[in-house]
C-alpha cells in the first residue's frame, strides 16, 4: 500500500540514503538541494509535469539510473515531499525546509547561516535553470525574494544579473540559521504570490516581513 502525507524521520533518512547511493558518474541532488529544487519546480507559473522534472533528481543531466537501483521507492518518497510542499505553498503556510546546520571544520573558517542554506538554494537555482518560466516573468515583485535567495551565492557567479546584484547589496544578511530559514520560506511564499496567485476570494496570503535592509 502506498503511503501518503509528509515523510517521517525514517522515510527521510531512507530518501537520503537512496540519493547518496546513486553514485558517480551521475550527479544526484542531496536531500537539501532536492528540497530547494522541488520548491523551484512548484513555483513555475505553469505546472511542470512529473515526467519532466523527476529525471533530474538522480542526475542533473537526466541520465538513467544505474541498473538495479530502487528508483520506484525513491520516486514515491520524492513525490510525497513534492505533494506536501505543493499543498503548503498553495495555502501560503509555513513549512520546514530541509536545511541542516553545517558541522564546523577545524581547518576551515566557521560556517555561517548562509553556508547552511546554500545547498537548498543551489537546488532551487538548478530548477530555475532547467525551467526558466518564473525567471522570465517581468513582475517587479519577483526581484526582492529572488535577491534574498541568491544572496548566498558569490557575486562573481551572478555577474550577468546586474539588477539582482543591486538588490542583494541592499540586504542585511541573516544573523543566525533561524533567520536564514525564515528568509527561505518567506521568499518562497512571496514568489508564489506572483507565480501562483490565490484565486479564492477571502483567502489572502498572510503578511510576511520585508527583507532586512542594510
Amino acid at each position: 500500500m502506498v503511503r501518503e502525507g509528509p515523510l517521517d524521520d525514517e522515510e527521510r533518512a531512507e530518501l537520503d540514503r537512496l540519493l547518496g547511493s546513486v553514485g558517480e558518474p551521475l550527479e544526484a541532488l542531496d536531500l537539501s538541494a532536492l528540497d530547494g529544487f522541488l520548491c523551484g519546480v512548484l513555483l513555475q507559473p505553469q505546472r511542470v509535469p512529473e515526467a519532466r522534472w523527476l529525471p533530474y533528481v538522480i542526475d542533473l543531466e537526466a541520465r538513467p539510473a544505474p541498473a538495479g537501483f530502487d528508483l520506484a521507492t525513491l520516486h514515491a518518497l520524492v513525490l510525497r515531499r513534492h505533494a506536501e510542499l505543493d499543498r503548503t505553498i498553495e495555502a501560503r503556510r509555513w513549512f520546514d525546509p530541509w536545511v541542516f546546520e553545517l558541522e564546523p571544520d577545524p581547518l576551515e573558517p566557521s560556517p555561517g547561516p548562509s553556508d547552511s542554506v546554500l545547498p537548498w538554494v543551489a537546488g532551487f537555482a538548478a530548477a530555475m535553470d532547467l525551467f526558466p518560466a518564473l525567471m522570465a516573468m517581468s513582475d517587479p515583485a519577483l526581484g526582492e525574494p529572488l535577491a534574498v535567495l541568491y544572496a548566498v551565492f558569490d557575486p562573481e557567479d551572478l555577474e550577468d544579473a546586474d539588477d539582482l546584484l543591486a538588490l542583494i547589496e541592499t540586504l542585511e544578511p541573516p544573523s543566525d540559521l533561524g533567520e536564514a530559514v525564515e528568509d527561505l520560506v518567506c521568499s518562497v511564499l512571496r514568489l508564489a504570490d506572483v507565480a501562483r496567485p490565490r484565486r479564492q476570494a477571502g483567502h489572502a496570503a498572510r503578511r510576511r516581513p520585508p527583507p532586512r535592509r542594510r
